[in-house]
């Protein structure tokens, strides 16, 4: 297959480019290198099925023209600065929203049926049901990421319905793992690189939350893509079965590091404005499919730490 993937630099991105292209297939990448990184395309870079478009999903015509011989559209191209969101509201609307939309028009000019999108258990809100299946009733949007995201949701049915495409929506828990540069064991490890004796935790440290693995997470969209093309839409919760507190994952990242870090909570059951205090997707739909995670949560966090052991450029470049 021919495969475009939007976000193709960053972290999810260019684990899905290697597995794409390990299994055959001919894959471009675009990206704008916001936070995408192009030393993570080095491997992908020597193959001749690859190929490589610098650009911005807001540059419709641009990404049209990208786009131009592909079957299958995976976007994950998108803004995760979550935590921010009400700093700057529009960001999310423009990247994450209206970024969806360019993408569904490129695909209807290009003759394009199939979208992998990657969305958020964000969408969820603050639900009243545990583990959260796909049809749980929507609460009240709690973060503006969320909202962008079910926007794009929405536009995706919209065109499944008005043009015959088939969506494949992926509602993430946190992913985790080689190349991840965004999220709570950077934020902590680097802290403690600072100063070992002291740690802040947004919070209570009692929020619970669930975490995968990034080739677990790819496992589980290659799994699905891999299946017959129908037209539609297709809702797949991707996590696994299994959460832990905050406090659980400093106290894995704290005993890797052996160091003994006071902990200053700033308080409250949230982390920030939009912060869920319990995620915990149900999985069961994915899993029907024969998909299984391969690694815990536990695993998951201090594998990710390792490798930001590893390559503590990361770090720098990030801050």
């Amino acid at each position: 297959m021919r495969i475009f993937v939007t976000g193709g630099a960053g972290f999810i991105g260019s684990n899905l480019v290697d597995r794409l292209l390990d299994l055959g297939h001919d894959v471009t990448a675009y990206d704008n290198f916001s936070t995408g990184r192009i030393s993570f395309l080095e491997a992908a870079r020597r193959s001749s099925r690859f190929t490589l478009v610098e650009g911005d999903t807001l540059e419709a015509e641009r990404l049209a023209v990208a786009m131009r011989g592909a079957e299958v559209i995976v976007h994950l191209a998108a803004n995760a600065d979550v935590r921010f969101g009400t700093q700057h509201p529009r960001r999310d609307l423009e990247q994450n929203t209206i970024a969806t939309f360019n993408v569904l028009e490129a695909m209807r000019t290009n003759g394009v049926r199939r979208i992998a999108f990657a969305s958020t258990g964000s969408v969820y809100g603050e639900p009243t049901v545990f583990p959260t299946p796909e049809d749980a009733p929507f609460p009240v949007q709690t973060s503006l990421y969320g909202a962008s995201k079910l926007a794009g949701e929405g536009l995706i049915q919209a065109y499944c319905e008005g043009y015959g495409f088939q969506g494949l929506i992926f509602r993430f828990v946190s992913i985790l793992g080689e190349r991840y540069s965004h999220g709570h064991v950077i934020d902590f490890y680097r802290s403690l690189r600072a100063n070992p004796t002291e740690l802040r935790v947004l919070g209570d440290g009692r929020q619970r939350k669930s975490y995968l693995y990034v080739q677990d997470c790819i496992d589980a969209i290659l799994t699905v893509v891999g299946r017959r093309a129908d037209s539609g839409v297709e809702i797949f919760n991707l996590g696994t079965s299994e959460y832990c507190e905050v406090n659980e994952s400093i106290g894995w990242i704290t005993e890797a590091l052996g160091v003994s870090p006071a902990l200053r909570y700033t308080g409250g059951e949230r982390g920030w404005v939009g912060d869920s205090p319990f995620i915990f997707l149900d999985t069961a739909r994915v899993t029907a499919l024969g998909w299984r995670p391969t690694l815990t949560i536990r695993e998951g966090i201090t594998r990710t730490l390792a490798y930001l052991q590893a390559n503590p450029w990361l770090l720098e470049a990030r801050a």
